[in-house]
């Protein structure tokens, strides 16, 4: 298949297709002639694309050698003068650029504004002698639907396409603090898939071009995992951010809700609050996650977003304790395919060994009643607004687009229905809280997916990210080092199905298809306990890596 086929856009009418096309052409105009791939090339990729850029002859040494450090080192290069903010987003912005020729990651590139914007961060540095915050001369790419002044940006649908007329409340933080905007990437229609499929095309997996790089930051997870950028922000109200940075190698959190700001964000259900989404980082290093919370916080967001939650990151000294790690290995609806399963028994193996950790069987709550739960409370209105954006750009409905409203789970709820649902949440809620306390865990190690990458529009199981959601409780993602062998990872013999959805599960697995897919897991704690899910993972990592 071509690469063109593979990412191929959503369809609709035909002033829709011809309206499309001219967005594509826009994208494709800001790549330079001086950064094309080769036709040939192009026309003819390898599975895994990761190793392109370096073997591409478009990056000189010095600019590959930038795109190897993460966030921190970046940050901690122009602080002390040993690298230029111009030098960063120039190495990144080239990166990322033949980064979209393989993968179709963005949706907007802009490396001259880019460059222009470092150029008075360096400006600044030589002048005064000091960097104008933490994140001072950082490239950071943003998710299409986190407004850029000036940049374009949607809330998942054609028909909500526009050039944003200021900085969101993210944007204009991280603008405070240095850091510096050359790209916005891809999401999907509705945001609201484990997929990245849009108007600008279908994002692929850079590890396995065949398979999905997750939603739905899905332009985000396989742009860093192409070293286009070191750091980029996504959002997660189903396990947008944990899902694709699982896809695709990465380390990510999904904060607490209302902890870190999401003012001003393009959207289609504004006043919608069944479920509140989350905004954090995705990158290449742990380390990096705490120095954006941390960066963030600093700021002290919630002086302006009164909605917000005025807290600060706090990680506690496990050195002073014995880590309590509750071993999910399935959630009791949906068993994960066999690489996912070789990952938890490693970690098991591992953390049981450990001195330093005592493990227990997690065994879950009710994960079936609550995934249930959070369906109905995505679209109270049955649906309803989905279709109306969608017809208001002439554009067709996709397929996991139609399946997200579909029954039993979706039904149009007058005020009482939605009462009655709230109701229902929160009581799931303190019941899950009570039975966490009863099982006395620190964390809980899982699957963020029951699988690897996934095939394209397959991803109809979300509950080991989103049953955290409807409870939410904090979870980052982090790569084991692990990948999807098929020599090793055979089908196993499960016994019947633990249910239709476990059932079409196993229906998707064929070990051939997933070869290469790194393998992530995921660290859970409790509601406000970020930081206990950021300590507790550098524990559980340097353990399974050991």
């Amino acid at each position: 298949m071509s690469f063109r086929e593979r990412t191929q856009g959503a369809t609709g009418n035909e002033s829709y297709t011809v309206k499309v096309q001219a967005l594509k052409d826009r994208l494709e105009s800001q790549i330079p002639s001086s950064l094309r791939l080769e036709p040939s090339l192009v026309d003819n990729l390898p599975l895994d694309v990761t190793g392109i850029p370096a073997s591409c002859g478009l990056l000189t040494s010095a600019e590959l050698a930038i795109t190897e450090l993460d966030a921190t080192a970046i940050c901690a290069k122009i602080a002390r003068g040993e690298l230029t903010a111009v030098e960063a987003v120039t190495a990144f912005g080239k990166r990322a650029a033949i980064a979209h020729q393989v993968t179709a990651c963005l949706t907007d590139f802009f490396l001259d504004e880019g460059i222009q914007q470092a150029k008075g961060l360096d400006e600044y540095y030589q002048r005064e002698g000091k960097v104008i915050g933490p994140l001072h001369g950082l490239p950071i790419s943003i998710k299409d639907h986190i407004p850029i002044k000036g940049r374009w940006g949607s809330g998942g649908f054609f028909s909500m396409v526009e050039q944003s007329v200021e900085d969101c409340d993210m944007t204009a933080i991280l603008r405070s603090l240095g850091a510096v905007f050359y790209v916005k990437t891809n999401q999907p229609q509705t945001i609201m898939h484990l997929e990245c499929q849009s108007c600008y095309g279908r994002t692929l997996n850079p590890y396995n071009l065949n398979l999905s790089p997750g939603g739905s930051s899905g332009g985000e997870s396989a742009l860093v995992a192409m070293k286009g950028s070191c750091m980029g922000v996504g959002t997660d109200g189903g396990g947008s951010i944990r899902e694709p940075c699982a896809n695709c190698g990465l380390y990510g959190i999904r904060p607490t809700s209302k902890t870190l700001p999401m003012g001003g964000g393009l959207w289609y259900q504004h006043g919608q609050d069944g479920i509140h989404p989350s905004i954090g980082p995705m990158c290449s290093s742990a380390r990096d996650m705490r120095l954006f919370i941390e960066a963030l916080h600093g700021a002290r967001p919630s002086l302006i977003d009164p909605d917000l939650i005025p807290v600060q990151l706090s990680l506690p000294d496990l050195s002073q304790k014995k880590l309590r790690v509750g071993i999910m290995l399935h959630d009791g609806v949906v068993m994960p395919h066999p690489p996912m399963l070789r990952a938890l028994e490693v970690a098991r193996a591992k953390l049981q060994a450990a001195p330093n950790v005592e493990v227990v069987d997690y065994v879950p709550y009710q994960h079936d009643e609550g995934y249930s739960i959070i369906r109905a409370l995505y679209y109270e209105d049955g649906g309803k607004t989905i279709h109306q954006m969608l017809a208001e750009g002439g554009e067709d409905i996709l397929p996991l687009s139609e399946w997200i409203i579909s029954p039993p789970y979706v039904k149009d709820h007058d005020a009482i229905g939605m009462w009655k649902l709230h109701d229902q949440r929160d009581s799931f809620r303190r019941a899950y809280s009570d039975y966490w306390n009863r099982q006395g865990v620190d964390v809980v190690l899982c699957a963020p997916y029951p699988g690897t990458a996934g095939r394209h529009d397959t991803a109809k199981y979300w509950a080991y990210t989103a049953i955290w959601n409807l409870v939410d409780y904090p979870g980052v993602v982090f790569p084991t080092g692990l990948k999807a062998d098929p020599a090793v990872d055979v089908a196993r013999d499960l016994g019947s199905p633990m249910s239709p959805a476990d059932e079409y599960n196993r229906s998707l697995y064929d070990p051939e298809i997933f070869v290469g897919a790194p393998i992530n897991l995921q660290v859970v704690a409790r509601r406000f306990n970020d930081g206990m899910a950021l300590a507790g993972q550098a524990v559980i990592e340097q353990i399974i890596k050991a």
